[in-house]
């Protein structure tokens, strides 16, 4: 029996050993002794017990465990994770202790791990050894800046204080470290680890990576071989990400593997595209020419040339084969172009749900299970038949439309946005629509909209819509410079009121909320020089049936010479404003279109204000705006997509024609010319937005626009709502009704022709954005851009080719509570009005979104 209970004791140990190999990755870095035998030994316990033997298990009441070896972790709580608890039965023999020992095992804080037990009659001690593993105190970094050091421990490798020492950890991280800087670069990289014991505290090391990133790593060359129906440079080309060395300095050189993959992926494309369905890579090689350059060798096959011989339609009952060869618009005897011919049908890497393909034709008209395989069989050496085989499958309804993570907007008002309802035929281009709708409120993170579609059965489908609220509220303090003075100015914008709530009990957290109307007021200042204060509602739904908008706003302000306290002021420049307006969602051209009308008084008083036209008297302005306009955009921070026009007129009635005076009379008193203010007033303004990267990141957006202010009397022209060109549109304050253009590159109101301004207008922009962080907490994109405009003094003058060109680079930072922030660098390669030098560097400053 005594022989039957070592053996077993050894087998014990055995199965130790063998679970130490398995849970612990490497005890290479164990302080101290590996073995626990000192322990063992020192502890009388019955080494004969049947513990781990399969047969003849009997039940046992746990009397004592004993931990030992244990200096640094709580004893509790190591027996409680391992399962072991005094006063529990137990079988033994079982797997009761193997399993305890596996649990022991999972956090890695041990690299030795043995248990061992004494019985007394239906009792047992347990007898517990441990070897804990060394722990890592600091983690240090040699061979880059600290700056840097602190990125690699918290941003990237994430590394924590107190976590254990062994093989696993210590190769990963070398493996991490080396793949970002070869990410960057630098593809000879060499990280060695320093391990030293702590000096101050037991049982921990610090360990340290000395990192030699060498010289950065560029390609130099891109060769190919077998290619003879296109030159290499045509080739080379084809690769968006992996350039090779050139004259053009501004591409990126260096070679990631995820992008040299695409980029391969690119060029097969291409020879597709060119009818060769089988070109291949036989093989490439990337080598190193010398340490700071590599170069890449690319063997290719590229096949015969096909071209489509015949096409046939199977499966297709809903369209007729004319409709969908129509669509399609392949024709026999056409070179054979895998791209183009996928991006027809709609389907694989082609598929875009907001184009129109023969895919999207079926989907818009209920059949969400609709397929389309198209077969390619070979019939010669440079022919194809196509076989496009669709499977239509049935017509789905939608049977439920669910909304879910709204807690401030009300479902009702999510509702009335959606174009996917209960009854209705799937449309997926009513599921895009919807999609950019729900962007547009501006409540929710646009990342995060993605419709879950769910069939429930062979001709039902529920379509949920779960929200991501972000705060859409704002609140802005900014300061800004205009006429030779600091101006600040507060305001406050709730973008979720609702007005039927005022006086509900328990509404107001911390104001009544949930309809999605639009409160703004700001208040500007310098102090006694100038006061003005604004204050707009707008409701997207007048009365909650249609999407008809409501708005009105009104406006006061002052500027006087009492630049201090305790001055009284001798002249002034007051105006106050009226308007209501109505707008309305059109259906005709198509859902993207509104139309807005707009009624408007403003009152302009003046006293002794030699600095303008006018300096004397009372005008008034009555008017009428009507504003046609068009969004396709898919989200309104940072657009990916779509395009926004603009065209709005702004009249008043023609005073002159009807009221008897002579307005060429030169000695007509100020107060008689301008007691009605008379123009007409013309904008017209575009952006379009095209993603140049396969990711949709790298966007490329294009924008112009003109305005110009006419009149129907030529010797009463309007002093009033004139243009100032040129800065970042943030002058501290603007009076005198004047549009106020951004121009970067130019300071504010340097390319006006004049001091009264300017009577019209042109601007051109392209800028190249690219997203940094795009979260619902805060959204950051920057951009680099080319800008040219000119400001004139009258239609005659004006010339879309006569402007002041600008470049520069910038950043736009999105706060949900603040709104838009922009820094931009500009430099004026033209000289503003009146001056010979170029316009040179400028700074400017931007709050709120412009358009």
């Amino acid at each position: 029996m005594m022989r039957y209970a070592k053996i077993l004791f050894v087998a014990l140990v055995a199965i130790v050993a063998s679970v130490n190999i398995s849970w612990a990755q490497s005890t290479r870095y164990t302080i101290g002794d590996d073995s626990n035998n000192e322990f063992v030994d020192s502890v009388d316990f019955d080494r004969n017990a049947p513990i781990l033997t399969e047969s003849d298990n009997k039940l046992y009441y746990i009397r004592n465990i004993n931990l030992h070896g244990v200096k640094y972790l709580n004893h509790d709580i190591l027996k409680s994770s391992a399962g072991l608890i005094e006063g529990d039965s137990i079988y033994l023999p079982s797997k009761f202790i193997s399993n305890a020992m596996q649990r022991l095992w999972a956090p890695r804080y041990f690299s030795n791990i043995q248990i061992g037990a004494t019985i007394e009659g239906d009792s047992v001690d347990l007898e517990v050894f441990l070897r804990e593993r060394a722990r890592i105190l600091n983690w240090k970094f040699e061979g880059v800046s600290q700056s840097k050091g602190k990125d690699l421990k918290d941003e990237i490798l994430k590394l924590r204080r107190n976590t254990e020492l062994s093989d696993y950890v210590i190769d990963k991280n070398v493996k991490l470290i080396k793949e970002h800087f070869s990410e960057k670069g630098y593809r000879t990289c060499e990280v060695d680890v320093r391990i030293d014991n702590d000096t101050t505290y037991e049982q921990c090391v610090n360990v340290t990576f000395d990192i030699d990133r060498g010289p950065k790593v560029r390609v130099g060359v891109i060769n190919f071989e077998g290619n003879e129906s296109f030159d290499d440079k045509r080739l080379r080309r084809t690769f968006k990400k992996t350039h090779q060395k050139s004259w053009m300095f501004f591409l990126n050189r260096k070679l990631k593997e995820e992008d040299y993959e695409e980029d391969k992926a690119l060029l097969l494309d291409f020879y597709n595209s060119r009818g060769y369905r089988n070109a291949t890579i036989l093989s490439d090689s990337i080598y190193f020419v010398d340490d700071e350059t590599l170069g890449i060798d690319i063997r290719l096959s590229e096949g015969n040339k096909y071209h489509i011989r015949n096409i046939n339609w199977v499966g297709n009952s809903v369209y007729s084969t004319e409709q969908l060869e129509q669509m399609f618009g392949v024709q026999s005897g056409d070179v054979y172009d895998k791209k183009s011919m996928h991006k027809r049908l709609g389907i694989g890497r082609e598929q875009n749900p907001e184009e129109m393909s023969i895919s999207s034709l079926y989907q818009n008209n209920g059949y969400l299970m609709s397929q389309i395989e198209p077969a390619e069989i070979v019939v010669g050496p440079d022919s194809l038949d196509l076989e496009i085989r669709i499977f239509e499958g049935k017509p789905f309804t939608i049977n439920d439309v669910g909304i879910s993570g709204n807690m401030r907007v009300d479902d009702e008002v999510i509702r009335r946005e959606l174009y996917v309802r209960p009854g209705e035929l799937y449309n997926r281009a009513l599921l895009m629509q919807t999609m950019r709708t729900l962007m547009g409120m501006g409540h929710f993170d646009e990342q995060a909209i993605v419709p879950d579609i769910k069939p429930v059965s062979d001709e039902l489908v529920d379509v949920n819509w779960p929200l991501q609220e972000k705060a859409s509220d704002q609140f802005n303090i900014a300061g800004g410079w205009g006429s030779g003075t600091f101006v600040g100015s507060v305001g406050i914008t709730l973008n979720n009121l609702s007005l039927r709530n005022f006086f509900k009990k328990g509404a107001w957290r911390p104001y009544p909320s949930g309809q999605n109307q639009r409160l703004s007021i700001s208040g500007q200042t310098n102090g006694t020089y100038y006061k003005a204060l604004s204050l707009s509602f707008t409701d997207p739904w007048l009365g909650g049936k249609r999407p008809n908008s409501f708005s009105v706003s009104g406006y006061i302000s002052e500027q006087n010479n009492a630049y201090y306290v305790w001055q009284n002021a001798t002249m002034y420049y007051r105006s106050m404003g009226l308007a209501i307006g109505l707008g309305k969602r059109l259906q005709w051209p198509d859902p993207y279109f509104t139309f807005y009308g707009e009624l408007g008084y403003q009152r302009y008083n003046l006293k002794g204000w030699d600095s303008f036209i006018m300096s004397q008297g009372i005008s008034n302005t009555l008017s009428l705006k009507l504003v046609l306009q068009r969004s396709s955009v898919d989200a309104p921070f940072f657009s990916r997509s779509g395009s926004e026009f603009t065209l709005s007129v702004q009249a008043t009635p023609p005073f002159s024609l009807w009221d008897g005076k002579n307005y060429a009379d030169k000695n007509m008193p100020e107060q008689d010319r301008y007691r009605w203010i008379e123009y007409h007033k013309w904008l017209l303004k575009g952006r379009w937005y095209f993603p140049l990267s396969a990711n949709q990141n790298l966007v490329l957006m294009l924008g112009a626009e003109m305005g110009y202010l006419g009149h129907y009397n030529k010797n009463k022209i309007s002093p009033f709502e004139r243009f100032e060109i040129g800065g970042d549109g943030m002058t501290g304050y603007n009076i005198y009704g004047v549009d106020i253009i951004a121009l970067r590159g130019y300071e504010d109101g340097a390319l006006d022709p004049s001091q009264y301004y300017s009577v019209a207008y042109n601007k051109y922009t392209v800028e190249l954005r690219y997203p940094v962080i795009l979260k619902p907490s805060s959204s950051i994109y920057v951009l680099g851009f080319l800008e040219g405009g000119n400001g004139f003094n009258s239609w005659k003058e004006f010339s879309p080719f006569k402007i002041k060109r600008s470049a520069g680079i910038g950043v736009r930072l999105y706060l949900p509570v603040v709104g838009m922030l922009g820094i931009d660098w500009g430099y004026g390669f033209d000289p503003a009005f009146g001056k010979t030098k170029p316009s040179g560097s400028q700074f400017h400053f931007i709050m709120g979104q412009q358009f």
